[in-house]
Parts: structure tokens; sequence; C-alpha cells
């Protein structure tokens, strides 16, 4: 029979997560595959970070349990004005006032997550339907720390995949919490620490060491060479890496997809730091409240002025969810433009934070509203599940769901 979870059970599960921190009961250790990325000498022929813990280099490694790829790549640490210059041209009010940043070494994803990726996410819906009816990984009180939330199934895949849906193309139309909750799952599988990047972090990947009005220069005449956007891209989303990469080694930085990072977004920009430096940490904008947060890097269906290194988006939920026929709106999906051209790509912080609680701040539901929609929403059969994510996953659904791998 269907093990009816109910909502005390849901909520506590939650609850558990939003508050402490969600690793897996062994540890989402930095003793798993401890070299992942690292090299003890200094490589001959590949772009490299050097450190005190030895080398960060790129590297290519598969989701868990699948023969799907992502590449990342590692970033320098260094310090950079966040925002654009009062005279650049295009400029926004939102984008300033400029302050400085220091950002430690990291690596961030190569190309922006695929649909190969993210329907691989998407699957875990089902077979966490499936395991809750066979009574087999149950989520109970006492797993609450291992539960990641699947996204409902598509109400109309036309509103997501009208713009495109070829494997290595970019995924999008998913909400921040969505995003989030992916790269939760990925860690748990994976025992690496992937999120989401905070604003600075993204911007400071895409300048690569430049402070023009993009990665290439200021000539947007250029902009075709590195980006999908509203005048070249005939209204879809492209695969990943068709363009040109900025002089970091990341592609589509520029467009195909807009890209969540962590922050809140305000119309008034950066005007609370006063202009004073900031590290990471600080200069990071924890959300309040449902939106909008922020979106950055231009994307297919947008202007190229939204395209530039320093532009913003400020999400709108209402707006975004125009299409949506049900009620209450998803959580985990958009369905109207913009939001069909917002993708995300992953991070890796060098440092894992010291915490649980720390950890749980960039993947839970971080205000009432979002928690209590999905509780909601898992109540209503076919709208998002839960369900234990653990290292012993991808064995558990190799074993199960052979045809699903």
């Amino acid at each position: 029979m269907r093990t009816n979870l109910t909502s005390r059970c849901v909520r506590n599960c939650l609850t558990v997560c939003a508050s402490i921190g969600v690793f897996c009961s062994h540890g989402l250790a930095q003793d798993a595959d401890v070299k992942l990325g690292w090299a003890d000498q200094k490589p001959e022929n590949e772009p490299f970070v050097q450190t005190e813990q030895g080398y960060m280099v790129s590297y290519r490694t598969k989701i868990p349990g699948t023969e799907i790829e992502f590449e990342m790549v590692p970033i320098p640490g260094g310090k950079f004005l966040m925002g654009s210059p009062a005279d650049e041209e295009d400029r926004m009010d939102d984008e300033g006032p400029q302050f400085e940043v220091t950002v430690e070494p990291f690596w961030i994803g190569k190309y922006e997550i695929t649909w190969a990726e993210y329907r691989r996410f998407m699957l875990l819906h089902d077979i966490f339907k499936k395991f809750q009816g066979e009574g087999i990984r149950k989520v109970a009180d006492d797993r609450g720390l291992d539960v990641v939330t699947a996204p409902s199934s598509l109400y109309d895949p036309s509103f997501t995949f009208q713009a495109g849906s070829d494997d290595r193309g970019p995924a999008a139309t998913m909400t921040q919490y969505a995003a989030k909750q992916y790269t939760k799952w990925l860690g748990l599988t994976s025992r690496q620490y992937y999120r989401l990047p905070t604003e600075a972090e993204w911007e400071y990947a895409c300048r690569a060491g430049t402070t023009t009005r993009y990665s290439f220069g200021d000539d947007v005449e250029e902009l075709d060479d590195y980006a999908w956007h509203e005048e070249n891209s005939d209204g879809s989303r492209h695969d990943v890496g068709g363009k040109k990469p900025n002089p970091w080694g990341l592609y589509d930085m520029h467009g195909n997809v807009a890209e969540w990072v962590l922050d809140e977004y305000t119309d008034s920009g950066y005007a609370k730091f006063n202009g004073e430096p900031q590290t990471i940490e600080s200069a990071f904008q924890q959300p309040t409240k449902l939106y909008p947060r922020v979106v950055r890097g231009g994307s297919f269906d947008l202007a190229t002025e939204d395209c530039r290194s320093a532009a913003r988006l400020g999400s709108e939920d209402r707006d975004w969810k125009e299409e949506d026929p049900n009620f209450p709106k998803s959580p985990w999906w958009y369905t109207t433009e913009p939001a069909t051209g917002v993708g995300f790509r992953l991070v890796r912080p060098m440092r894992v934070p010291a915490t649980r609680e720390s950890q749980e701040a960039f993947w839970k539901a971080d205000v009432p509203s979002i928690l209590d929609d999905v509780i909601q929403r898992v109540r209503q059969e076919g709208r998002g599940a839960l369900g234990i994510v653990d290292e012993e996953l991808p064995a558990v659904i190799q074993e199960r769901f052979p045809k699903k791998n």
C-alpha cells in the first residue's frame, strides 16, 4: 500500500532541513574523493590555481550512477570592483555604487547546467513516489537531514521546452529553490559540496579580471562571438559551449540563459555597502522574502545591454508564473518569459563551510512561504515528492530502475 505522508512528518522533515542543515548521515565529507580537482604537482599544460593546500585544477566528473558528465573550472582568488562605474554605457542604477570584494578561490561550472543533467534530477519525482508506494527509504522525522524535494511533473511541457530541449541545451525555467535543491541532491550523492554562486562570485568569474562592459571588452559588436542574445538567437536556447569562452574558460556567461545566484535583489543595488570593502561572505545579500532574487548573465531573449558583466535582473514570481494553470503556483517551475531564459551553473567553494547550519544556508527553503508551498504541493498527488538522498541512492536507483540509467 502507498505510504501516506502526514503533514506533520513533511513539515518536521523540511523544518529540520531548513534549520540545522542537510548532509547525509555519513557526512558530506572532504574525505570523499579528496583529490577531485586537486593536483600535488604544478600542472604543465592546463590552467591551475595555486593554494596552500595544493593546485586546484579543472576536472570532469559524472553525476553518480550515470554516464552524464559535467566540468568544473578553478577560479583564482583576488579582489575586484563589483558593479559598474557611473559612466558605463547602458548602466542601470541598481549596478552600484561599486565596492571592492575579496574573493577566495573556487570552482565553477564550465557550462550552464544542461537538460541532460537536470532531467536526471527531474526523474527523482517518480522514483520517490515509487519508493513511497513500496515502503522503502521512508521519509521520516529521524531522516530529516537527508531529505530533498524533487520537482513536480511539468504541467505543460510546451511552457518549458518551447525554446529548446536538447540534452546539451541549457536547462531553464526552474525556480531558484529548485536550482538549490539540485545542488543539494548532487552534493549529497557525490559527497562534494556544490551550491549556487553568490552574486559576487558570479560577477567575479564573469569578469575574469576585466573591468570592461563585457569580459571581452567594450565593443558590443563582438558580442555575437561570445553570446546568444535577443538579436542572434532566433528565439531559442542553444547548446552550451557554442560560442567563445571568457578569459577564464567559462562559456555562455553573457547569454544563452541567465543564471540564478543566491542573493536577494533590491532596487538600491549595493547602497548598503557604502562603497566599503567586503568579503564574499559579507557581500552576500541573504534573501528575506520570496522575490525578487538576482538573476545574472543575459539570455537568448534579452537585449545586448542586459548581457553586460554588471547587468542584473530581479525575479518576479507573479509575472513569471502567469501561465501556470495550477493553484498554488509551483515552487519548482516558472512558465512565462523571461523565465524561459533562466537557468544556473554550479559552484564548489575551496573551503567547505565548517558547520551544518552554514552549509544548509545555501540549500534550504529560506523563507516560510516557500516551505509552506512545498508542503502543500507535496500533499497533492503528482505535485512534487520528498525522498532520502545519500551516497547509496544511485545504486538503489540502478538496481530498481535500470531503464532510468
